[in-house]
């Protein structure tokens, strides 16, 4: 799950020092933007700052995913494609900023966006300039209908909430914890709309920068919920889950959350078992020829969390690109209905909307394993219809 990340404005004179690195099966040289022997796709994610880890894995994904896509070419045709890394550090103001200045250059595809304040703010410039923009591991649902050009390869909020409901079974009293942030905001939304109309549903709103989460463990024992939807990731994730336990909260209540990155299984604690998890993706959730690329491709052969955004990214890119490279109503018009298989399985880009239809997955965690004791359908998982907004 995916914290809105906190603007670092202070960073911004280091912002754009990018790394640049060019992916190409046959090594060719990048051509400058516009420049018809190569096609330049701009990606701005997370390499440094607090989503640094969600990020790597997601940049795996999108190598492993274009090698899969082009046949191991790097091409479209005879045009090279040319990717270019830029780290936004999780600073919508950052990356705002990269990607302004990839548009100037004539990039007409961009991608990334590890967090939903980042994706939330490249969005609207994808609109404005008109240029393919396929968002990342970020979950805010209003990334889904926010334009025609905007498009996720990710899962969202709401698909999140809706793999969780079956847990709560005939319980009146949900307590949403999640930080005071776009994401978290999401995430009651999401929980609002879905178990709203059955059941009372309130939150607890933590401020991102939480360090002491006793009082917050607290306030949740003392509301006696029959569920707690936990959406929280990042560093603080450990510390969280340790109050939530010493205070009784997993013992005295359901409470489900979502399986974060293998790294941060550890962070659960001594309560981990105790829990009812929700999985976008997990080493092993699924098995087809699309992960097994992935899995030869990636360090260690251990696929995680949001390799398949990544991997999904490239795909939906390379679709695109083959529609009509520079031209982006015409990679739009490409997008829009596209399904195709993927490590997660079967996708579908919904065409009203741009809603990414996947399947989704419940789990235990037993002695520090994953177990799939559930998938649910990309239609049980579909989110309702967002109106495009632009």
């Amino acid at each position: 799950m995916r914290p809105l990340s906190t603007s670092r404005r202070a960073w911004l004179g280091a912002a754009l020092a990018a790394a640049v690195v060019t992916v190409s099966g046959c090594g060719s040289p990048k051509g400058a933007a516009g420049d018809d022997s190569s096609i330049d796709v701009g990606v701005v994610y997370s390499q440094s700052g607090p989503l640094a880890g969600y990020g790597a894995q997601y940049a795996e994904g999108f190598k492993a995913g274009l090698a899969y896509a082009t046949g191991n070419t790097g091409k479209i045709g005879d045009r090279t494609i040319n990717v270019s890394w830029t780290d936004d550090a999780g600073d919508p103001v950052k990356a705002v900023s990269a990607a302004k200045d990839l548009i100037g250059k004539g990039y007409k595809v961009l991608a990334g966006s590890t967090s939903s304040g980042v994706a939330l703010q490249v969005a609207p410039l994808a609109a404005e300039n008109k240029v393919l923009f396929v968002s990342g591991p970020a979950a805010s649902d209003a990334i889904t209908g926010a334009n025609k050009y905007t498009f996720r390869s990710g899962r969202q909020s709401y698909q999140d909430v809706l793999t969780a409901k079956a847990y709560l079974g005939d319980g009146k009293k949900v307590v949403v914890f999640a930080p005071d942030s776009a994401f978290g905001k999401s995430n009651v939304d999401a929980v609002t709309k879905v178990v709203g109309t059955n059941a009372a549903v309130t939150s607890i709103a933590v401020p991102a920068s939480a360090t002491d989460f006793t009082p917050f463990a607290s306030q949740i024992k003392a509301a006696k919920p029959d569920l707690v939807f936990v959406a929280w990731a990042g560093t603080t994730a450990g510390a969280m889950w340790q109050a939530l336990d010493q205070q009784g909260v997993l013992a005295s209540t359901k409470v489900v959350t979502g399986l974060d990155i293998q790294a941060g299984w550890a962070g659960f604690g001594s309560g981990a078992d105790k829990l009812n998890l929700l999985a976008h993706y997990f080493d092993g959730a699924a098995d087809n020829p699309a992960y097994q690329a992935l899995k030869a491709a990636v360090p260690g052969g251990k696929t995680d969390l949001f390799h398949p955004d990544g991997f999904a990214a490239a795909q939906m890119i390379v679709h695109a690109l083959s529609a009509g490279a520079d031209d982006a109503d015409k990679m739009v018009t490409a997008l829009e209905g596209y399904s195709f298989d993927s490590v997660k399985g079967k996708l579908t880009v919904r065409p009203e909307d741009h809603a990414l239809l996947q399947p989704m997955f419940q789990a235990k965690l037993t002695a520090g394993k994953a177990t799939l004791t559930s998938t649910i359908s990309p239609d049980d998982a579909a989110p309702p219809a967002a109106a495009m907004k632009g």
